[in-house]
C-alpha cells in the first residue's frame, strides 16, 4: 500500500516553507502532494491554480494538486491516474492541511473510506510549531492544540528567530510527550526524518512513551497523555469490545490512540492499532516483535478522559469475556 503522511500546523507556523523546501529535494521525488488551501501556499503553485486540472508535475518528479470537492475524491482520482499511467507512479502521498484545520476528519477519511482501503495506508502526522509564537498560539487557538496532540513528529520552526525555545518545548511536550522534536531552520529538513518511519519504529515510540512519559497533562486544555502497559496478552474479542466501547463512549474526546498489542490468539505477531476519535483503523499485523519486549502498550491522548477510567473499562471487559468463555479459554 502507498503510505500517506499529513502535514499540519497552525497559520504562520511555517509548514508551507517546509513543504517548499521538500519539493526541491530530489529525495522527495515520486511523491504526490495534495494541498487544500492555496491562500497559504508560497510556492510556484500559481502553476497549479492556473491549470484546468489543478495538477502539475514539478521538475524534481513531485506531483502537486489541489483538493477538488473533497479529499477522498481527489485521492481516488490520483490513484486512478497512477493506475492508468497518466501520471508518474508516485510512491507516497503528502497532504498539507489548512492552518485552521482539525486534522481528525482527514485521518478518519483515510481510515474509513472503502474506495481507498487496500490502496493507501496512514503513515503519520507531522505538525509544525512556531518557536516564536507557539506558546501564545497554543494558549489562544484550540485547533493548534489538537494539531500538536495528534502528531507523530513535531517540527519546531523559526528557531533562528527565537532567543529561547524552552517554554514552547515544555508546552508542546505537555500535550504530546511521545512525538520526537525536530528543530528546523528556514524550513530545511531531511525527508527521511519525516517519512521513513516504519511500524517497527512506531512500536519503539510506544515503548519509549511508556518508559519516559508515563503520564502528562495540560490543565489549561484538559489534554492528557498517558500509556497503559499490559504484561498478559489481550484476547481478540476483548480488544474488539474495548475499541468499540471507546468509540461509543469517548467520541471526540479521544484525540488519538496508538498501540502495539499482544493478542492471545496470535501472540508471536504484534498488532498495531490506530484510532482517531470514534474511528479505528483495522489492526496491522507485524511479522515479528521489534524487540524482546512483548508487553502490550497503548498510548492515549485524550480530552477530559482519565487513565483510571480507561484501565477500569479494559479490566471490566476482560473480566466479562473471561466469565463468558470460561477459565480454560
Amino acid at each position: 500500500m502507498i503510505p500517506v503522511s499529513v502535514l499540519t500546523g497552525f497559520l504562520g507556523s511555517g509548514k508551507t516553507t517546509v513543504l517548499a523546501r521538500l519539493l526541491r529535494r530530489p529525495e522527495f521525488s515520486r511523491t504526490a502532494v495534495i494541498i487544500n488551501e492555496f491562500g497559504e501556499v508560497g510556492l510556484d503553485h500559481d502553476l497549479v491554480e492556473a491549470s484546468d486540472e489543478s495538477l502539475v508535475q514539478l521538475q524534481t518528479g513531485c506531483l502537486c494538486c489541489a483538493v477538488r470537492g473533497d479529499l477522498v475524491r481527489t485521492l481516488d482520482d490520483l490513484l486512478r491516474r497512477r493506475e492508468e499511467g497518466t501520471v508518474p507512479p508516485f510512491e507516497r502521498v503528502l497532504i498539507e492541511t489548512s492552518g485552521l484545520a482539525d486534522p481528525a476528519p482527514i485521518l478518519q477519511s483515510l481510515m474509513l473510506d472503502a474506495a481507498l482501503a487496500g490502496r493507501l495506508a496512514l503513515h503519520g502526522v507531522v505538525t509544525t510549531v512556531d518557536a516564536v509564537n507557539g506558546v501564545a498560539t497554543l494558549r489562544r487557538q484550540p485547533e493548534s492544540v489538537k494539531q500538536v496532540a495528534v502528531a507523530d513528529r513535531l517540527l519546531l520552526t523559526k528557531t533562528d528567530l527565537a532567543d529561547d525555545t524552552r517554554d514552547v518545548r515544555m508546552r508542546v511536550a505537555a500535550l504530546n510527550p511521545s512525538a520526537p522534536f525536530i528543530a528546523v531552520t528556514l524550513g530545511d529538513v531531511d525527508p527521511e526524518l519525516l517519512f521513513a518511519a516504519s511500524d517497527h519504529d512506531k512500536a519503539g515510540r510506544y515503548q519509549e512513551a511508556d518508559h519516559h512519559h508515563h503520564h502528562a497533562q495540560s490543565h489549561a486544555n484538559d489534554i492528557a497523555f498517558f500509556a497503559i502497559v499490559r504484561e498478559e496478552p489481550i484476547a481478540a474479542i476483548a480488544l474488539t469490545l474495548f475499541l468499540e466501547a471507546l468509540a461509543e463512549h469517548c467520541g471526540a474526546d479521544l484525540l488519538r490512540l496508538k498501540g502495539i498489542i499482544r493478542v492471545t490468539e496470535n501472540a508471536d505477531r504484534p498488532a498495531v492499532i490506530h484510532g482517531v476519535q470514534q474511528v479505528f483503523h483495522p489492526p496491522a499485523w507485524l511479522e515479528r516483535w521489534p524487540s524482546a519486549d512483548r508487553t502490550s502498550r497503548l498510548v492515549f491522548i485524550t480530552r477530559g478522559i482519565s487513565q483510571p477510567w480507561i484501565e477500569a473499562l479494559l479490566a471490566a471487559i476482560e473480566a466479562e469475556v473471561h466469565s463468558v468463555s470460561g477459565p480454560e479459554a
